[in-house]
């Protein structure tokens, strides 16, 4: 499990920073990518990284504001063009599926997948299946705006190989079974359950990522006991007022959140573009001083979320 920082930066495309889009790679547990917002210029992005848009299987908008969907329509037709024939799915606030089919429509873009799209409401459970759920709550901006919590589901524990030697079984179909839960027979005719030969679930990873927000409960209820918080970070400490007034967060605000939800990181994103060079590293500072496992993301930064049993804590490179 890994991030893609694709776009970190808000309002519209700079310099340093191109607008918002993060990759959530899962290719060693599901091999797709999931896109979460898919601002101006996203394709692009995508260009300059090993990311295959055939493989982007979900796609997730936090909100309607050109810097989260400005890319969408131009990423959608170019899959067609790259290999993707797979379905897709978008979800998002009310008016996505409108967005996306009037534009298509309007360029006469035709694509060779079909897309579902499902429009999202407060506290709902978004997706669910074997191994992943997401759930998303309403934040505070000036149109709807939505967090996504993706909870990975626990892994079967590993398989007690030196019991099972010394039960006398030897490594073959039977480690296969016994894996999958059934029960063991031994060589005296004794049925043992296979439960006795497998090592406690190892715990799934928890992401969080937040659309543009003001502080609201509900950033702390999405954020709780996350690996990763990706949280928006707009403006810094001494611009707290303009951030209220614009709906948005500094990164003070976000450092808060992430040490009263007992994250374990948290990934600063959104950042204007009046925040270049030494500006953005202060951002990073002061969130320090509330929660040391702070940073602000660069366009293109990636982040390995490893598995408890091999790291507390995540990853970046």
């Amino acid at each position: 499990m890994e991030l893609e920082f694709l776009g970190t930066g808000a309002g519209s495309p700079a310099r340093y920073r191109n607008v918002t889009s993060i990759a959530l790679k899962l290719l060693d547990e599901r091999n797709s990518v999931w896109l979460f917002d898919v601002g101006e210029g996203t394709q692009q992005q995508i260009l300059r990284t090993a990311i295959r848009p055939r493989k982007v299987e979900k796609i997730f908008i936090t909100h309607l504001h050109g810097d989260h969907i400005f890319g969408l329509p131009g990423f959608l037709s170019s899959r067609s063009f790259q290999g993707g024939n797979q379905p897709l799915t978008i979800y998002g606030p009310k008016g996505v599926r409108d967005y996306v089919q009037t534009s298509l429509r309007v360029s006469d873009s035709r694509l060779t997948y079909p897309i579902k799209y499902v429009e999202i409401t407060d506290n709902m459970l978004v997706f669910e299946d074997d191994t992943f759920k997401v759930e998303c709550r309403k934040l505070d901006h000036r149109i709807a705006s939505f967090g996504y919590r993706v909870i990975e589901k626990d892994h079967t524990g590993e398989l007690l190989v030196d019991k099972l030697r010394a039960a006398g079984i030897k490594p073959g179909p039977e480690y296969g079974k016994i894996k999958a839960g059934q029960p063991v027979t031994l060589a005296d005719g004794q049925v043992l359950p296979s439960s006795d030969f497998i090592g406690p679930a190892q715990k799934g990873r928890i992401v969080t990522i937040l659309g543009d927000t003001r502080r609201t409960a509900n950033c702390f209820t999405l954020a709780e006991n996350a690996d990763v918080l990706v949280h928006e970070s707009t403006f810094g400490k001494a611009d707290g007022r303009m951030a209220y007034n614009y709906y948005h967060s500094t990164s003070t605000q976000a450092a808060e959140v992430a040490k009263k939800s007992h994250v374990k990181q948290l990934l600063l994103t959104h950042i204007s573009a009046r925040y270049v060079g030494k500006a953005a590293h202060e951002l990073q500072s002061e969130a320090r001083q509330i929660f040391p496992h702070t940073r602000v993301m660069k366009d293109f930064d990636q982040v390995t979320i490893p598995l408890q049993k091999q790291q507390t804590q995540a990853i970046a490179k």
